[in-house]
């Protein structure tokens, strides 16, 4: 691994971990933060970096925890770290493509950032998998919901493909 990917891979951990404290912090010591804070009755995580399924998890966690945070002069610059390193290339050209044409993100494929998110394993083929992300919008009994599929390769483990589910 060459030292300027080590540098950026470091640099996109390091930026991930700290908006994370920082997102964390206020709710375990019970103050408030700009956006309302919710503490969930989470009694373990874990992951494996190996799958596919939960490496698009990992990058849409943090990347809507980063877009979320956009009082934070930090967040813009780690939104596009996580896409450098979890996007290869040519999504990247695309997410970028998408941005100009519809004045919308490329990730979540909106102008506004979702409340929830999930994501789900939905078969592979030919070298790739596809994971179905699930974004909530909005609390109560009858949230808007939207679905993207997001092709990844099993090799590299990249996202190559994202599309909105119509």
């Amino acid at each position: 691994m060459s030292i300027r990917r080590r540098k950026t891979l470091l640099t996109a951990v390091a930026l991930t971990a700290g908006l994370t404290l920082g997102a964390v912090t206020p709710a375990l010591a019970g103050t408030a933060a700009s956006h309302t804070t919710r503490a969930a009755a989470v009694s373990s995580a874990q992951g494996d970096p190996r799958n596919v399924t939960q490496r698009v998890a990992d990058f849409y966690g943090a990347y809507i925890d980063s877009v979320w945070a956009d009082e934070d002069p930090a967040a813009a610059a780690n939104a596009k770290a996580l896409r450098a390193f979890y996007l290869s290339s040519a999504a990247q050209k695309k997410v970028n493509a998408y941005e100009k044409k519809n004045h919308a993100d490329g990730i979540l494929f909106a102008q506004n950032v979702p409340v929830k998110w999930k994501v789900a394993y939905t078969g592979s083929g030919a070298g790739h998998a596809t994971s179905r992300v699930t974004l909530t919008w909005s609390d109560g009994s009858h949230p808007e919901v939207t679905r993207i599929d997001v092709l990844s390769d099993l090799k590299t483990l990249k996202i190559t493909d994202l599309k909105p589910v119509r």
